[in-house]
């Protein structure tokens, strides 16, 4: 390792001599010119930090001039001297430049902290972002690639592909705003699939059918059996309680106390505290859940496979829908309930308040009664109505 006085003539006229050489300057320490067999030459420095020797490469002459590569080596050296690695900031700033870097960031610094559906986001990134763009350089990703993406996920899922243009378009703006990334390349790109309201209600007769299906699903080894007698259980307690899946898949015990089960506003859609009566349906199946995980017992009425709660029963709608022939969504069942109620002389009121829908009129804002007993009275309402469907004691015909 030659201790030489660099100078422009010396850089320009050094030449390889079958092996590589380092090349030190006598003027700054750890500064050198790294001559490869070659005859590439690189600019490095070299120092101490967290006790351990490192070698940082920065650029290639002629590309890099020797003035300005001495400076660089002398900001390097002063960033070593702040307890900063130059070597550290430079693969941060190259990351920096990704998408894999952008996803990490929006999830961390505003999915989690601002949404509620942040897991949502989560498995996007993961399942279907990710593998597309990964270490993409955000510069690098154009409008053809995001059209590419949703128009392969539109083939199978189009309101999949919806929700991954709006999670995409929302990632890339927050982006701009914290100068990650310049431009967002999902700007214009129409919406994959047009949607309607779902108005679907299933009759009494597919309420009859459905019900005795989630009754005798289960199957499978043990653990599949326990899980999708979870599923089940959940898709039972929306259309007893008439409450959002989501919201009942993430049931901890700690808000279960009595007959009663109080949702926090974290976990509801409006950001306010539910209180939802428990009927003996809804008991039966809380107290089923307790029983088919007395091996493992957790914070969730319905845990998960992997920890936490069960986050998903899409396959669990896909095997009843499959068992049955009848189609419908998990969202049906919390609009069959209300139907039903609202259909069997229970004021629309009332039935908002089990919904947990935020009225936005004068009136709305000003009334703050609980309607706990008309809730209570409107849900016994309906569990006597919907046993009734489902029993054998009464013939249920399709409706025309």
């Amino acid at each position: 390792m030659p201790s030489v006085n660099l100078t422009a003539v010396f850089v320009e006229k050094v030449k390889p001599n079958g092996k590589r050489i380092d090349y030190f300057d006598d003027s700054l320490p750890g500064f050198s010119l790294r001559v490869s067999e070659n005859g590439v030459k690189s600019w490095c420095v070299s120092y101490r930090f967290g006790g351990k020797w490192t070698r940082y490469t920065f650029g290639t002459f002629p590309i890099l001039s020797l003035k300005d590569a001495r400076q660089r080596a002398k900001d390097a050296l002063h960033d070593v001297a702040d307890g900063i690695n130059p070597a550290t900031r430079k693969k941060l700033e190259r990351d920096a430049d990704t998408f894999d870097y952008l996803a990490a960031e929006y999830l961390e610094r505003y999915s989690k902290t601002h949404k509620r559906s942040w897991k949502e986001d989560e498995r996007l990134i993961e399942k279907e972002f990710l593998p597309a763009f990964g270490k993409m350089r955000l510069e690098d990703i154009t409008r053809r690639d995001v059209r590419a993406l949703l128009e392969r996920k539109a083939t199978t899922a189009p309101v999949g592909a919806n929700r991954m243009r709006a999670a995409l378009h929302k990632m890339f703006n927050w982006g701009i705003t914290k100068d990650i990334v310049e431009v967002n390349p999902v700007l214009k790109i129409e919406v994959p699939a047009k949607e309607k309201a779902r108005d679907r209600v299933l009759s009494e007769a597919e309420i009859k059918v459905v019900w005795k299906t989630l009754d005798n699903m289960p199957c499978g080894d043990k653990t599949h059996r326990k899980y999708r007698s979870l599923s089940a259980l959940i898709l039972e307690m929306e259309l007893v309680t008439a409450q959002r899946n989501g919201e009942i898949m993430g049931a901890a015990w700690s808000e279960i106390e009595g007959d009663w089960w109080t949702i926090p506003g974290e976990r509801t859609k409006n950001g306010l505290a539910h209180r939802v009566p428990l009927t003996q349906p809804a008991r039966r199946i809380l107290e089923e859940a307790r029983q088919l995980c007395a091996d493992k017992p957790s914070e969730y009425v319905f845990p998960g496979p992997r920890g936490g709660h069960i986050s998903n029963i899409q396959k669990a709608v896909m095997r009843i829908c499959t068992v049955t022939g009848i189609k419908f969504g998990s969202h049906d069942l919390r609009r069959t309930a209300a139907t039903q109620m609202t259909s069997n002389g229970i004021p629309r009121i009332t039935v908002k308040r089990i919904l947990n829908h935020i009225e936005k009129d004068v009136t709305g804002i000003y009334d703050r009664y609980s309607y706990d007993r008309e809730k209570r009275e409107a849900l016994e309402a309906w569990r006597r109505r919907l046993m009734l469907i489902v029993s054998d004691l009464k013939d249920v015909k399709s409706e025309a």
